[in-house]
């Protein structure tokens, strides 16, 4: 066989069928969401069956249950890689990997691994999560720092957090403090900022569109602040970092 002739041939088959790929950071969004523990997006992005979703899926075989298994792995692989990044021991992030796997053989229909899929995602964010909070030490904390992370996109305050967990926002702020070694209010900026990095790398929003959407008061503030903790602005950030983050 000669398989440079069958590349060429379908090459140029594709070429004319113009068939898309799904967008780069359509990927990378969702499994950065795993990585980071974001269980909102990723029960969202399950719930619209996104990786069921045919259009932009690549063709691994002419099979359709063989295709969505092959797409299944390739999946497991690429959150697995991007878990032990952020920070998830290696051999329980391979021992996952491996057990979702091999639940895919039992697998007969489509359904089913949509299913299997949406279940390793969850199972991985969810460890995500845990591992982000091990630290903390306190249930008050806890509340605090699911409320901040839930409310990202908002102007969260002291006295927010404080109705929140029924504490003084004097006493809260001490608490804060001592367990992480960070005050509240710069906790909160911490975690914007690490919310705009994602947003610079894998999306195509303007640095206004992600200031405003991670409340800050104004774009100029929003760089102030993105220089200070990262130590570039956000549009040297996007030119080192857009789209090469694997």
């Amino acid at each position: 066989m000669d398989l440079r002739k069958e590349w060429y041939q379908q090459e140029l088959k594709k070429s004319e069928e113009a068939q898309a790929h799904r967008p780069l950071e359509d990927e990378y969004s969702f499994y950065n969401a795993v990585s980071s523990g974001d269980m909102n997006f990723v029960r969202e992005n399950c719930s619209q069956n996104a990786f069921t979703n045919p259009e932009g899926m690549g063709i691994l075989s002419t099979n359709p249950l063989t295709n969505i298994k092959y797409h299944f792995v390739i999946t497991v692989a690429m959150i697995t890689r991007h878990c032990v990044d952020a920070g998830m021991e290696l051999e329980q992030a391979y021992r996952l990997s491996d057990f979702y796997i091999l639940q895919l053989d039992s697998c007969t229909s489509i359904q089913a691994i949509s299913k299997l899929h949406d279940n390793m995602a969850l199972d991985f964010t969810g460890k995500m999560l845990v591992l982000k909070n091990r630290n903390i030490i306190s249930k008050s904390i806890t509340l605090c720092s699911e409320f901040i992370y839930n409310h990202i996109n908002e102007r969260i305050t002291i006295d927010d957090l404080a109705g929140y967990t029924n504490l003084s926002p004097s006493y809260l702020s001490r608490l804060f403090k001592k367990e992480l070694g960070i005050s509240i209010s710069d906790y909160i900026r911490q975690k914007k900022i690490e919310k705009a990095q994602n947003l610079l790398k894998y999306s195509d929003f303007t640095l206004i569109e992600i200031a405003n959407y991670l409340a800050f008061s104004s774009q100029s503030h929003f760089i102030q602040i993105f220089k200070k903790i990262v130590g570039l602005t956000p549009k040297k950030y996007r030119d080192r970092y857009y789209r090469t983050s694997w």
